[in-house]
């Protein structure tokens, strides 16, 4: 076994602990374990699939594993304690939770982007850490040399960890995702945590069928056998048929209304990861976390969140592409293919527009064609513009002219009558309206629970309230609710770099028992961006090295770097003539300020750990 750093992990601290009967915990309380703290925040679709890729290793290494989320949050809505109970809940995290507000644990471990992992041994000694995702494979490989090292020293110790699961609540419906009123009156519901649909009567409330097991799986067959795995979005074909976003089976469904069978459409099962075919045969394909799906220019449009893109499915030729976006995270407009998303979640069409939600930018954004006509393959002839919303880090609640109006976190919008659009404003507990004709954004209606989704219900309408498990009623208003304007920044403080020149090493070192994959070309790639513009000279762009130079431009005193970094490694054994293969991702978000006497040097840690990357003891 490779000889590692020795550094002390730092002591676990925040508000309060979930999951754990009540009981406050310390890293005594793991002595003997390997521990994996999770450091995430709900919002984010990256610490979302890395708690799916974490499940079969805490089921398989239940005894000698305990995983630890460390809940560090963006939003200020992220920072309600009880929001952050019902995440734990909402996406069946099944170990403890620490809720840490303030972000003391996450700056003691120099945590810079979500999600990261952090591996500490049975002693108590930091000996990994890998950001963003696709790491299952190395943690499986370092948890089996640890638990071979620490049994032969006496240092392991087995047995059940410190989880204990919350009790059960009776609700008819479990933090619904999406909403799609039907052709006979009646409501179906996306059930996302009890991986099922559901359709209610014309009340809203009365439950007239299950569609689903109950259990996560991708399974297809009648409505009694099939199973999903936490289903979003929801969208009516011209044809009567129901398609489905199997958000964790990365799958689109269909269902027949008639019969409640469900058939898969789309998708693979497989996440999909850079350098995966972006169309093709739909069935062939693999997607990542479809959020939502409407049908707009003739063809189905996805809201692909995982890869911050949309997709469209043709039916008529049973075929997916990427429509609109790059994969970059940020808010970017232009022609489609140039565009930048962020975690796109809602979808509603409109006439000559398809609008979205925008999420982690705060944004309401619309594609439309740009006025030469789209191509025959529906991939070309679209614009990206926006509404209302600036960026990954400004969010708050302030109603006014669209250019000042603020946003947190919307997961959904709808067309309604006059032309405007309702926006599920989740974080803010609350339903705005987006007037394009006056360009004016107001407050319909505020004291929601992460309101979601919303359709239109015969001049109501009907909201689905996923931490409050239900559809509320609301009759739409004449005139807007003015609520008092906050704004708000996400409250990771700045790096503070020095002007002129920085360098940037985004920090990868092989898992053990990998390789780089260097078969076809270069095994690394490195994008760089800033926001503002101006903020970067030199510097920016795309490239195979994992480190640059970045010269700042003169005059420009504080903005957000943004880094995407990709590499591949294969297992390295001679004797295997097929080996597995491994993709490693992330994007930071890095808020810097230029000083005299910052820092010359910015290292992001993709995966591994060195001395000098190690994070302080306590």
């Amino acid at each position: 076994m490779s000889k590692r750093a020795r550094v002390r992990a730092p002591e676990l601290r925040g508000r309060s602990w979930i999951n754990t009967g009540g009981k406050e915990l310390s890293l005594a309380d793991f002595r003997g374990h390997i521990v994996i703290l999770d450091f995430w925040t709900f919002c984010c679709v990256n610490c979302l699939h890395v708690l799916d890729e974490l499940r079969e290793l805490e089921e398989k290494h239940r005894d000698t594993v305990v995983i630890v989320g460390v809940h560090s949050p963006k939003f200020v809505h992220e920072a309600e304690h009880q929001a952050v109970v019902d995440a734990v809940e909402r996406y069946e995290v099944h170990h403890p939770v620490l809720d840490d507000p303030e972000l003391a644990t996450w700056k003691q471990y120099a945590v810079r982007a979500w999600p990261t992992l952090v591996v500490i041994d049975p002693e108590g000694y930091v000996v990994a850490q890998h950001a963003g995702e696709g790491h299952a494979h190395a943690l499986e490989t370092l948890v089996a040399e640890l638990e071979a090292e620490h049994g032969a020293k006496g240092t392991l110790r087995r047995g059940d960890g410190p989880y204990v699961p919350p009790e059960p609540v009776a609700t008819e419906l479990r933090f619904p995702g999406k909403a799609l009123p039907l052709p006979g009156g009646t409501f179906l519901v996306s059930d996302t945590t009890r991986h099922q649909l559901v359709e209610l009567a014309a009340d809203g409330e009365s439950v007239l069928r299950r569609i689903g097991a109950g259990e996560r799986g991708l399974v297809d067959g009648p409505a009694d056998r099939a199973r999903f795995s936490e289903p979003q979005g929801l969208a009516l074909l011209p044809d009567g048929t129901v398609i489905v976003a199997d958000t964790v089976n990365h799958a689109l469904r269909a269902l027949d209304p008639a019969t409640g069978e469900v058939r898969t459409v789309a998708g693979t099962g497989r996440q999909w990861w850079q350098g995966s075919p972006a169309a093709g045969p739909a069935r062939e394909v693999d997607l990542s976390s479809p959020w939502d799906v409407a049908w707009f220019a003739d063809r189905l449009w996805i809201a692909m969140a995982g890869v911050h893109q949309l997709w469209t499915y043709d039916p008529a030729d049973g075929t997916v592409r990427a429509a609109a976006g790059t994969t970059n995270e940020g808010l970017v407009d232009g022609p489609a293919e140039q565009a930048w998303f962020a975690q796109p979640s809602g979808l509603a069409a409109a006439g000559d527009r398809l609008w979205v939600a925008d999420s982690e930018t705060s944004a309401v954004r619309y594609v439309e064609r740009d006025g030469e006509g789209a191509g025959e393959d529906g991939a070309g002839g679209f614009v990206v513009r926006t509404a209302v919303g600036t960026g990954l880090f400004d969010f708050g609640h302030r109603d006014g002219p669209a250019d000042q109006a603020l946003l947190q976190h919307p997961l959904g919008v709808t067309a309604l009558p006059d032309g405007s659009v309702a926006v599920c404003d989740t974080y803010n507990h609350a339903l705005r309206r987006f007037d394009p004709a006056s360009g004016e954004v107001s407050t319909l209606a505020t004291d929601l629970r992460e309101p979601s989704d919303a359709v239109l219900a015969d001049g109501d309408i009907l909201v689905v309230e996923s931490a409050r498990h239900r559809l509320t009623r609301l009759r739409l208003p004449e005139e807007a609710v003015r609520v008092e304007a906050v704004a708000h920044r996400t409250q990771r403080a700045a790096t503070d770099i020095a002007p002129g020149t920085v360098r940037l090493d985004v920090v990868f070192h092989a898992p053990a028992g990998q390789k780089l994959d260097t078969r076809y070309g270069p095994s690394t790639r490195l994008l760089v961006s800033s926001t503002p513009p101006g903020l970067l000279a030199e510097g920016e762009g795309a490239g195979t090295d994992l480190a640059r130079e970045l010269v700042l431009a003169e005059g420009v005193t504080e903005g957000v770097l943004h880094v995407s970094a990709m590499a591949a490694s294969c297992d390295d054994d001679p004797s295997n003539e097929y080996p597995a293969c491994h993709v490693h991702q992330q994007d930071w978000g890095v808020p810097v300020r230029v000083v005299e006497g910052g820092a010359t040097r910015l290292p992001l840690v993709l995966a591994g750990m060195d001395a000098d990357e190690a994070p302080p003891s306590s």
